[in-house]
Formats: structure tokens, C-alpha cells, sequence
């Protein structure tokens, strides 16, 4: 019996070894060396707590979701975290519509996933408060929606760590401002003034996690110590030449040399943001629902 639990024993310590080598193994694969903010030099120390460790290792999942359901729990967790967000003047001039329905979801955004939180900038709220005390309150300016903007975008950063933290797979997307953007007011009903759909969140477990992490541009040209400090060409040159290696991840695209281009950057601007290489000289479908929904300065009364 003794030796049955010798065995046991070295068996159960053996386990234990492989897998701490292979969580550590994952983890050192997923969280390369960090970067000082200013210098780009290497850092070495971990995270100091579990909520810097949470924003380090956040990353997109590009719509390869599971089945998975996100529990309603989790879900309403979430939903706490986002109301906790900073807001200005404590208004939260912000909306957010949940989809679960995944058929619905990709009609809206062009993603599924166990749920979607669509938020927007919405100022129908307090505007109803306003109403029913005899007052008016006119958020018509491109100074409301900058301010409800920056809300809702705080809002949905905070709902994806949130969401993150509880081990929850996520993408931030502007696909809803993709196709015909009427289909977000007729799909979901949402009122036809002083609302915007923003940005959307898909909520869900990867059905595979990433082999690494999505790198980050760092040091100059990002962070500028006590005034705005206009690049180099040779820091410039430098930041071109971050893009092209591999190893830092910088890049959407792995084959941009294969198809004959000399930088990442460059397929950057001829292929990926080919439309916006010309200046732009007519209205956006953007501008025109900005402007149909009443946040463009000087609407026709």
C-alpha cells in the first residue's frame, strides 16, 4: 500500500510539473516583452495586479466564435462594469442594445458570437427628463456628440475588460457603419434622432486561441514627454521598419512582401486604406446620418 502511494504520489507530481510547464509555456507565448512607453527599451517585470495583467492581455478575436453561450450572469456582470465607466457630467449620454440573436447580430455588425452590445451615442433619455419638467434641451452640435462620443467609447472599453477579466473572448467592430447604415434604425428600432450607433461589441469564447499577440507600437511618435514633439526621418524610418518585422506584429497582413510591396506600410496605404487615398470631396454616408440624426451644427428647423 505504502508503494501504491509512492506512486501515486510521483504520479500526481509529474502531472502537476507538465502542466505548469505548459501554462507557463502558453503564457510566456502570449505575453511578450513589454516596452517602455517613451524609450521603446525592453521591460521585464510582470504585471503588478490582476487588472494590469487583464489589459495586457487583451486581444481580438476575428469572428472565430464557438458555440459557446456567455452565461447571463457574466452577461449582467458586464452590464454593472459598463455603468461604472467615467462619464461627462455624469450623464451617461450612451444607450447599449444587447443582441443575443446571432442571425440578427451578424445583419447588424457582420460578426456572430454568443451576444452583442451595440452602443451608441443617445441623448433620447435626457431628453424625455427634460420634457417632462417643461424644459428644452437641444444636443444638436458636433460638441454633444464629441462629448457622448467619448461616453459611449470609455463604455464599451470598460465592458471589454470587464468581459476579459471573466475570461471572455471579445471584438470591438465599426462594422455596423459598413453597407447601408438605415438597417440599424429598421433592425433594431432605434429612435431616429439625437441617437448613433457608435461602436459594437461581440461578446463570446474563441473556438482557438491566437499563437501570439497582437503588437503595439510604442515609444516615439505615441507618447510625448512635456510637448508635442514632432518625428525625425530617422525616427520615422525607424517606426516603418517596426511595421516590417515579423516579430513584432504590428501588421493585418502577413503576405504584403509577396504581392511585391517594400513596407507593411505601404500595402497599408495602397490596399487596406486605398479608399482613403484621395481627398475626400463628398459627403460620407457617416456625415449624412450624423446629419439626419440631428448632430451636425444648423439643422433646418
Amino acid at each position: 500500500m505504502k508503494h501504491n502511494l509512492v506512486r501515486r504520489n510521483m504520479l500526481k507530481n509529474s502531472l502537476f510539473t507538465l502542466l505548469g510547464i505548459v501554462f507557463f509555456k502558453n503564457l510566456a507565448r502570449a505575453n511578450p516583452a513589454k516596452t517602455d512607453a517613451f524609450s521603446g527599451s525592453t521591460l521585464t517585470d510582470e504585471p503588478v495586479n490582476d487588472t494590469l495583467r487583464t489589459i495586457q492581455n487583451l486581444y481580438t478575436t476575428h469572428g472565430n466564435f464557438s458555440d459557446r453561450e456567455v452565461s447571463d450572469e457574466n452577461l449582467a456582470l458586464i452590464k454593472e462594469a459598463c455603468i461604472r465607466a467615467a462619464n461627462s457630467s455624469n450623464m451617461q449620454t450612451y444607450s447599449i442594445v444587447v443582441v443575443k440573436d446571432r442571425d440578427l447580430m451578424q445583419k447588424v455588425c457582420g460578426y456572430r458570437g454568443s451576444c452583442m452590445m451595440l452602443f451608441n451615442v443617445d441623448y433620447n433619455r435626457l431628453l424625455s427628463s427634460a420634457e417632462s419638467l417643461g424644459l428644452t434641451y437641444y444636443p444638436d452640435n458636433m460638441t454633444s456628440f464629441i462629448t457622448a462620443g467619448i461616453n459611449t467609447s470609455i463604455t464599451a472599453q470598460t465592458a471589454t475588460i470587464a468581459a476579459r477579466s471573466l475570461g471572455i473572448d471579445t471584438l470591438l467592430t465599426n462594422g455596423i457603419h459598413r453597407g447601408n447604415m438605415e438597417r440599424l434604425w429598421q433592425l433594431l428600432g432605434l429612435p431616429e434622432k439625437y441617437c448613433m450607433p457608435l461602436i459594437a461589441l461581440v461578446l463570446g469564447y474563441a473556438d482557438q486561441q491566437p499563437d501570439h499577440k497582437v503588437g503595439r507600437l510604442t515609444g516615439k511618435g505615441i507618447f510625448h514627454d512635456k510637448s508635442y514633439q514632432k518625428l525625425s526621418n530617422e525616427e520615422i524610418t525607424g517606426i516603418n521598419s517596426q511595421y516590417d518585422d515579423p516579430s513584432r506584429h504590428l501588421g493585418l497582413y502577413d503576405d504584403w512582401k509577396k504581392e511585391g510591396h517594400e513596407h507593411y506600410l505601404e500595402w497599408l496605404f495602397k490596399v487596406w486604406l486605398k479608399r482613403d487615398s484621395a481627398p475626400t470631396e463628398s459627403e460620407t454616408q457617416l456625415f449624412t446620418q450624423l446629419q439626419k440624426r440631428g448632430f451636425v451644427e444648423l439643422q433646418p428647423k
